[in-house]
């Protein structure tokens, strides 16, 4: 085959992912029950092999049809799924075609413009907002993030000629699409690879490359399991980014409070000023828990396979290991806040108890004194 020959991508789709924070649990039995569509799935995986990779309690999938989306060259209409995850963060993939006959080049530019697309966030909001009233019912403590992740798959089914793997890294440039570099100055070496270092093939005939904003899947069998994969991975992150910062507020809030009690030297005398503040902080470590627990059992891996590979690809490449450590480190922070806490109260009850016992000693003297003088 011909590697200075244009690409021509056939049969091709990106999709556009926007996951947001709206609850802090999803009853997913009960949503499936309210939502208003009756096409609704859980997520299987259907690769060989696939049984190794647990679901232990699969997100829910919906359709919610079809909206025009605002481009530079006019509006184009994409299909619309949502997901939901039962540690409480919910999807909206935004499916956009691809025209027959799309070289490498048409194909680079539309994914620029929709990496920073603000029609498309625009677009999300809209929806998750619909989401949110449809499943109210289904969630516990449901709120809004102002942040959300996205991530966009650029999922390619047909090219023509048919190329191998490893003639499609040979006549694409993928990193630049990857980037949506537009600029038709060469990227250097190094920055090619760093964009491209996690790649697999399954066959011969497949190719899935992960950077962290951003991958290629070409995949002619037209499996999803690699994007639902990586939208499992962007889920889990965007939950440890929000509980990142929500341990972030309540240790700075913890400070302040501190700071603003410890000039009450006259409540200490009769009750520890630091008594709610330390149930607050109980009740927070005991959400936290729960929340990683869920978070870390949304997909358990047994064994060593290929989807394995890939999916452990992507959690490095988005950094959730880093996020899952820092989360880790404030919560163990956290329960030594809640035992100094823990300790003050324990201290101002004692002292409580011994200013007491103290008080009924002299109440007891001083009626011994009266009793002594009585007439």
């Amino acid at each position: 085959m011909d590697d200075s020959a244009p690409l021509v991508f056939e049969k091709a789709s990106i999709l556009c992912y926007r996951i947001f924070d709206i609850a802090e649990e999803i009853n997913l039995e009960h949503a499936r029950r309210v939502v208003t569509t009756s096409d609704t799935r859980r997520l299987k995986l259907g690769r060989e092999n696939s049984q190794y990779l647990q679901l232990p309690n699969p997100p829910l999938a919906f359709e919610m049809g079809r909206r025009a989306l605002a481009l530079r060259n006019g509006p184009v209409t994409v299909d619309v799924v949502a997901r939901l995850f039962d540690h409480g963060a919910a999807s909206i993939i935004l499916r956009v075609p691809v025209p027959p006959g799309t070289g490498l080049e048409a194909l680079t530019a539309l994914a620029d413009e929709l990496y920073d697309s603000q029609a498309l966030e625009e677009l999300a909001l809209e929806l998750i907002e619909s989401v949110r009233k449809m499943i109210a019912s289904a969630v516990e403590k449901g709120h809004l993030w102002e942040q959300n992740e996205s991530y966009t798959i650029l999922f390619v089914e047909s090219i023509q000629g048919h190329p191998t793997a490893e003639e499609l890294m040979a006549r694409a440039d993928l990193a630049r699409v990857l980037l949506g570099e537009v600029d038709s100055r060469p990227l250097s070496p190094r920055e090619r690879e760093a964009v491209t270092q996690y790649r697999f093939s399954y066959t011969v005939d497949d190719l899935a490359v992960i950077d962290w904003n951003s991958a290629f899947v070409y995949e002619p069998s037209g499996s999803n399991d690699i994007p639902d994969l990586l939208e499992v991975a962007n889920a889990q992150l965007l939950e440890f980014r929000y509980y990142d910062e929500l341990l972030d507020a309540h240790i700075g809030r913890i400070h302040d409070e501190v700071q603003a009690r410890r000039q009450r030297w006259m409540m200490k005398l009769f009750r520890s000023p630091y008594r709610t503040l330390a149930r607050e902080t109980l009740g927070t470590l005991v959400n936290l828990n729960e929340f990683i627990e869920r978070v870390e059992n949304s997909l358990k891996i047994i064994g060593d396979f290929y989807l394995a590979k890939v999916y452990e690809a992507g959690v490095k490449r988005m950094r959730i290991p880093a996020w899952q450590a820092s989360v880790t480190r404030k919560q163990q922070l956290l329960a030594q806040t809640y035992g100094l806490l823990r300790g003050e109260v324990d201290t101002a009850r004692s002292l409580s108890l011994e200013a007491t016992i103290v008080i009924l000693i002299i109440l007891e003297i001083m009626f011994a004194v009266f009793r002594v003088f009585e007439p």
